[in-house]
Protein backbone atom coordinates (compact mmCIF):
# COMPACT_ATOMS: atom_id res chain seq x y z
CA UNK A 1 0.00 0.00 0.00
CA UNK A 2 1.15 3.27 -0.95
CA UNK A 3 2.10 6.54 1.61
CA UNK A 4 -0.12 9.16 -0.02
CA UNK A 5 -3.50 9.45 1.13
CA UNK A 6 -4.49 11.29 -2.68
CA UNK A 7 -3.34 10.51 -5.70
CA UNK A 8 -4.24 12.41 -8.90
CA UNK A 9 -5.21 10.49 -12.11
CA UNK A 10 -5.26 12.25 -15.26
CA UNK A 11 -8.27 10.98 -17.31
CA UNK A 12 -9.85 12.44 -20.06
CA UNK A 13 -8.06 15.89 -19.18
CA UNK A 14 -10.47 15.54 -16.00
CA UNK A 15 -8.93 15.05 -12.57
CA UNK A 16 -9.95 12.89 -9.98
CA UNK A 17 -8.81 12.26 -6.13
CA UNK A 18 -8.85 8.89 -4.92
CA UNK A 19 -9.70 9.29 -1.14
CA UNK A 20 -9.14 6.27 1.32
CA UNK A 21 -11.98 5.63 3.81
CA UNK A 22 -12.52 3.41 7.05
CA UNK A 23 -15.96 1.70 6.54
CA UNK A 24 -16.77 3.38 9.89
CA UNK A 25 -15.83 7.07 7.79
CA UNK A 26 -17.97 5.55 4.51
CA UNK A 27 -20.51 5.32 6.40
CA UNK A 28 -20.74 8.62 8.39
CA UNK A 29 -19.96 10.38 4.85
CA UNK A 30 -23.06 8.49 3.41
CA UNK A 31 -25.40 9.61 6.78
CA UNK A 32 -24.34 13.08 6.39
CA UNK A 33 -25.18 13.01 2.57
CA UNK A 34 -28.33 11.49 3.36
CA UNK A 35 -29.21 14.26 5.92
CA UNK A 36 -28.06 16.64 3.85
CA UNK A 37 -30.42 16.11 0.87
CA UNK A 38 -33.37 14.70 2.61
CA UNK A 39 -33.53 16.68 6.10
CA UNK A 40 -31.44 20.45 5.03
CA UNK A 41 -32.36 20.74 1.20
CA UNK A 42 -36.37 20.49 2.02
CA UNK A 43 -35.91 22.98 5.21
CA UNK A 44 -33.82 25.65 3.10
CA UNK A 45 -36.39 25.13 0.38
CA UNK A 46 -39.02 25.64 2.69
CA UNK A 47 -37.31 29.17 3.68
CA UNK A 48 -36.53 30.72 0.46
CA UNK A 49 -40.90 29.59 -0.44
CA UNK A 50 -41.65 31.26 3.21
CA UNK A 51 -38.64 34.63 2.19
CA UNK A 52 -40.54 34.57 -1.18
CA UNK A 53 -43.45 35.05 0.19
CA UNK A 54 -43.07 38.21 2.28
CA UNK A 55 -42.88 40.37 -0.94
CA UNK A 56 -39.91 42.45 -2.30
CA UNK A 57 -37.10 40.44 -3.07
CA UNK A 58 -34.66 43.01 -3.67
CA UNK A 59 -34.56 44.00 -0.05
CA UNK A 60 -35.41 40.87 1.46
CA UNK A 61 -32.66 39.67 4.13
CA UNK A 62 -34.39 36.69 4.73
CA UNK A 63 -34.44 35.62 0.95
CA UNK A 64 -30.75 36.14 0.46
CA UNK A 65 -29.43 34.66 3.52
CA UNK A 66 -31.53 31.68 2.87
CA UNK A 67 -30.21 31.25 -0.99
CA UNK A 68 -26.19 31.81 0.47
CA UNK A 69 -27.29 28.92 2.83
CA UNK A 70 -29.03 26.77 -0.63
CA UNK A 71 -25.55 27.62 -1.93
CA UNK A 72 -23.04 26.52 0.75
CA UNK A 73 -25.30 23.70 1.21
CA UNK A 74 -25.12 22.29 -2.54
CA UNK A 75 -21.54 22.59 -2.39
CA UNK A 76 -21.09 20.35 0.60
CA UNK A 77 -23.21 18.31 -1.24
CA UNK A 78 -21.41 17.68 -4.42
CA UNK A 79 -18.49 17.62 -2.33
CA UNK A 80 -19.37 14.68 -0.58
CA UNK A 81 -20.98 13.04 -3.45
CA UNK A 82 -17.51 13.46 -4.93
CA UNK A 83 -15.23 11.73 -2.24
CA UNK A 84 -18.08 9.07 -1.99
CA UNK A 85 -17.87 8.25 -5.72
CA UNK A 86 -14.08 8.57 -5.55
CA UNK A 87 -13.05 6.63 -2.61
CA UNK A 88 -11.85 3.51 -1.44
CA UNK A 89 -13.02 1.53 1.77
CA UNK A 90 -10.14 -0.08 3.21
CA UNK A 91 -10.20 -2.70 6.08
CA UNK A 92 -7.78 -3.57 8.78
CA UNK A 93 -5.89 -6.42 6.34
CA UNK A 94 -5.31 -4.05 3.65
CA UNK A 95 -2.79 -2.17 6.26
CA UNK A 96 0.85 -2.65 5.84
CA UNK A 97 2.07 -2.02 9.32
CA UNK A 98 5.98 -2.27 7.97
CA UNK A 99 5.69 1.87 7.53
CA UNK A 100 3.57 4.22 8.38
CA UNK A 101 0.76 4.30 6.33
CA UNK A 102 -3.37 5.09 6.09
CA UNK A 103 -5.33 3.73 8.55
CA UNK A 104 -2.06 2.84 10.37
CA UNK A 105 -1.98 3.65 14.61
CA UNK A 106 1.83 4.76 15.67
CA UNK A 107 3.22 5.37 18.70
CA UNK A 108 5.58 7.77 18.62
CA UNK A 109 7.77 9.43 21.50
CA UNK A 110 7.64 13.53 21.57
CA UNK A 111 11.74 13.55 22.90
CA UNK A 112 11.54 17.42 23.81
CA UNK A 113 9.15 16.59 26.54
CA UNK A 114 9.87 12.74 27.18
CA UNK A 115 5.73 11.81 26.45
CA UNK A 116 4.49 8.51 24.42
CA UNK A 117 1.89 9.45 21.95
CA UNK A 118 -0.35 7.46 19.93
CA UNK A 119 -2.00 9.02 16.64
CA UNK A 120 -4.09 7.31 13.80
CA UNK A 121 -3.45 8.52 10.12
CA UNK A 122 -6.62 8.92 8.89
CA UNK A 123 -7.81 10.91 5.42
CA UNK A 124 -9.00 14.91 5.88
CA UNK A 125 -12.42 13.71 6.31
CA UNK A 126 -11.92 11.69 9.45
CA UNK A 127 -9.73 13.58 11.51
CA UNK A 128 -10.47 13.91 14.93
CA UNK A 129 -7.70 15.24 17.06
CA UNK A 130 -9.61 14.35 20.51
CA UNK A 131 -9.81 10.75 19.44
CA UNK A 132 -6.27 11.34 17.78
CA UNK A 133 -6.96 10.26 14.34
CA UNK A 134 -4.68 13.13 12.56
CA UNK A 135 -5.30 14.05 8.78
CA UNK A 136 -2.49 12.46 6.63
CA UNK A 137 -2.33 15.84 5.20
CA UNK A 138 -1.85 17.42 8.87
CA UNK A 139 2.79 18.24 9.11
CA UNK A 140 2.71 15.28 11.43
CA UNK A 141 0.82 12.96 9.66
CA UNK A 142 3.12 14.04 6.10
CA UNK A 143 6.34 13.63 8.50
CA UNK A 144 4.98 10.36 9.86
CA UNK A 145 3.90 8.38 6.51
CA UNK A 146 6.55 6.45 5.30
CA UNK A 147 8.79 5.72 8.08
CA UNK A 148 9.69 2.68 9.67
CA UNK A 149 9.95 1.86 13.79
CA UNK A 150 12.84 3.00 15.31
CA UNK A 151 13.37 6.16 12.46
CA UNK A 152 13.17 9.54 14.10
CA UNK A 153 12.00 12.15 12.59
CA UNK A 154 11.44 16.51 12.69
CA UNK A 155 8.50 17.89 12.42
CA UNK A 156 7.56 21.47 11.91
CA UNK A 157 4.54 22.67 13.27
CA UNK A 158 3.06 25.98 14.51
CA UNK A 159 4.84 25.61 18.17
CA UNK A 160 8.28 24.68 17.14
CA UNK A 161 10.08 21.51 16.33
CA UNK A 162 8.93 18.18 17.38
CA UNK A 163 11.65 15.49 17.53
CA UNK A 164 9.82 11.92 17.56
CA UNK A 165 11.21 8.39 17.65
CA UNK A 166 8.59 6.22 16.09
CA UNK A 167 7.95 3.34 18.51
CA UNK A 168 5.59 1.15 16.86
CA UNK A 169 3.16 0.77 14.42
CA UNK A 170 -0.25 -1.32 14.31
CA UNK A 171 -3.11 -1.76 12.48
CA UNK A 172 -5.98 -0.76 14.31
CA UNK A 173 -8.98 1.16 12.81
Amino acid sequence: MGCSLFYTIKQFNTTMSISYLSKEGYEKLKAELDHMKKVQRPFISSQIAEARDKGDLSENAEYDAAKDAQGLLELKISKAQEVLANCRVMDESQIDTSKVSIFCTVKVLNKKIGKEVSYTIVSESEADLKLRKISSKSAIGMALLGKKVGETLIVNVPAGELELDVLSITAEM
